[in-house]
């Protein structure tokens, strides 16, 4: 059996396993340590078992457990809750103005986050039944619940962007400043979008009559400080870091030690908080570190039968593709997989594929492959709330109260998809958005 034919049967083998259901992790290290034993015999399992030495020797991967933490103590103890009742009786005056404020709010949270998983959480259990009591169309709604959670993968600190970053060996500070403005060129069209819709539409976002929009402008002014902490645990994390204060490391603990803080002079932080948290953290910590030991073990059988050169034969050689168009199939490729996949399932399978064949193809730019995990966080984002198994849709549907029926959401998310492409294709065109701020301030 030839190398080609071994490697096409890995990848068919893994496929196969992961649509009977199998957790991630388990199909994709089950077919690499199978492989290994039937090409190598048992001293071929040592390649496995590197890489699980590889993966812990790592420093940045402390990072992930802390900043999962940061996200779910300010969850837990109530502080994002704070947040959006400051931003409804300062916005919400204006005609979408809640709608504008969850944009807001999920920016915010994405920035102290990282994860789609608490913003999908914050705004479907805080934000909408308040919209929808308020008057606010059910549709327009949960399309901006569910667009705005997912910048929690593209705005820094991105736990996607970590693991992105630990696969293809690049620089995870350079891969948050190249979100930075995508994920606020994103954040500004979803807000254009909303408001431009609620001026042509009235009836989708009733101007409120409100008794908290009426309150003395003292009393408005003492809401602000709902902002201050967020915006102090965001300057001690990013701030520092960005200024060469803290490393990466360092800048994590910084964020889950003042978010700790935060919570402990909220007098939020008590037993019942730290519990929930440490065990989701303890769970989707554990749940990632698997997934990178499967995918380094994958990688490195698949990489060693020679299927990147494989893959490049045939996109380059046999198809006679050029580089910009090999980028295109790429994203056509993870957007056909982010239909069935979630953004982790779908990095591990192709991202020893992809980032070593991207690493040779001539684009015009340097940092290629900073700019590439750039553009594949954007198309998990398109991956996250497209039908038919896209995960935040099936999240959105067990969070969102019972009036909000499944074909609702499928109709609420296709605005969004359609701007989340357009920025996607500016990216595209103009590298230049994702790689002037990390060109620019150059930190390591």
């Amino acid at each position: 059996m030839s190398y080609e034919s071994i490697s096409l049967l890995m990848f068919t083998s893994m496929m196969v396993l992961l649509v009977t259901g199998q957790r991630v992790f388990a199909a994709i290290g089950f077919v690499a340590s199978a492989m290994v034993l039937m090409l190598y015999g048992t001293g071929g399992i040592e390649i496995p078992f590197s890489q699980a030495f590889k993966l812990f020797n790592w420093f940045p991967m402390l990072t992930l457990p802390l900043f999962i933490y940061m996200g779910y103590i300010l969850s837990e103890s109530g502080i994002a809750e704070d947040l959006y009742k400051m931003l409804h009786v300062w916005l919400g005056n204006l005609r979408g103005g809640l709608a504008l404020g969850t944009i807001f709010l999920m920016v915010i949270i994405s920035a102290m986050n990282g994860l789609s998983v608490a913003g999908m959480a914050i705004g479907a259990t805080i934000a909408l039944p308040e919209m929808l009591r308020r008057g606010y169309d059910k549709i327009l709604i949960t399309g901006v619940v569910q667009g705005g959670s997912s910048l929690g993968i593209l705005v820094p600190p991105s736990v996607v962007l970590v693991l992105y970053g630990m696969i293809a060996r690049e620089p995870v500070s350079q891969l948050w400043l190249a979100g930075v403005l995508p994920g606020l060129l994103m954040a500004a069209m979803f807000a254009v979008y909303i408001w431009v819709r609620c001026w042509a539409q009235p009836n989708l976002a009733p101007v409120l009559d409100d008794a908290d929009l009426k309150m003395p402008l003292s009393e408005k002014l003492a809401l602000l400080r709902a902002g201050i902490l967020p915006f102090l645990i965001f300057f001690f994390m990013t701030g520092l870091f960005v200024m060469g204060y803290t490393s990466l490391v360092e800048s994590a603990a910084v964020g889950a030690t003042a978010a700790t803080l935060a919570a402990l002079l909220k007098g939020r932080l008590n037993a019942r908080v730290l519990h929930d948290t440490a065990s989701k953290t303890l769970a989707i910590s554990c749940m990632f570190l698997w997934l990178i030991l499967a995918a380094l073990a994958f990688g490195a059988v698949f990489d060693g039968l020679g299927a990147v050169r494989a893959i490049e034969s045939l996109f380059i050689t046999r198809w006679d593709l050029g580089p910009w168009q090999v980028i295109i199939m790429m994203q056509v490729s993870f957007i056909l997989m982010g239909m069935f996949l979630d953004d982790t399932a779908m990095l591990v399978i192709v991202a020893p594929l992809y980032v070593p064949l991207v690493a040779t193809l001539d684009l015009g730019f340097d940092n290629q492959l900073i700019w590439f995990g750039i553009l594949y966080t954007m198309t998990c984002q398109i991956a996250y709330i497209t039908p038919p198994f896209g995960y935040n849709l099936f999240l959105m549907r067990s969070l969102a109260p019972p009036e909000i029926s499944l074909i609702d959401i499928y109709r609420s998310i296709w605005p969004f998809v359609l701007m989340m492409a357009a920025t996607i294709a500016l990216v595209m065109t103009f590298p230049q958005i994702a790689m002037w701020l990390p060109e620019t301030l150059n930190v390591r």
